[in-house]
């Protein structure tokens, strides 16, 4: 699968492809967002990877800087390297604005945080697999604080609850980690 990842090498999705910079989602980047697993822009730990590459367990996350009125937290991880035309979303969670973050392995489905239903239909945290031989891809995990909580369930899609977050954006932040295989 190498020669497909060299064939592909040039095909990203981008930057200006994720939520981050969907108009309705602006807001100040009021947010700090971290990891004790890794550093913003640094890569992401193998442990933290999906299967069959890595354990597929979600890295721990800390935030701080929630202002007051929020009525719900929204983290949403992207692949913004996929050779797609727009990412692939590899978590999306709800959360409580009363909440500083997560330990590891809290955003699989069926945990406490496993919450929407990311790329390919599935629920929970789906940790870094890019193609062999891409080159590097980067994981934007993007935290919202929202003037009002996403009606529905956990069977939100990611396009949805970005519908929904749009123009309820009080604050966000973000980290990058990244990959390579």
């Amino acid at each position: 699968m190498t020669w497909l990842g060299r064939l592909l090498r040039n095909r990203r999705a981008g930057e200006s492809t994720l939520a981050w910079h969907v108009p309705g989602l602006n807001a100040p980047d009021a947010l700090t967002l971290s990891s004790p697993d890794f550093v913003d822009g640094s890569a992401i730990p193998q442990r933290n990877a999906g299967r069959p590459v890595g354990d597929n367990v979600s890295p721990a996350l800390a935030w701080s800087g929630v202002p007051e009125g929020t009525a719900q937290l929204v983290l949403i991880v992207e692949d913004a390297d996929v050779p797609l035309s727009r990412p692939i979303t590899h978590a999306v969670a709800r959360f409580s604005p009363s909440l500083t973050g997560v330990a590891a392995g809290e955003l699989e489905a069926g945990a406490v945080h496993g919450d929407g239903i990311g790329a390919f239909g599935r629920r929970g945290y789906h940790g870094p697999r890019p193609v062999p031989g891409h080159g590097a891809h980067s994981y934007v995990f993007q935290l919202y604080a929202l003037d009002r909580p996403i009606p529905g369930d956990r069977t939100l899609r990611p396009r949805t609850v970005v519908e929904a977050m749009s123009g309820h954006v009080l604050a966000r932040g973000r980290i990058t980690g990244t990959y390579e295989r």
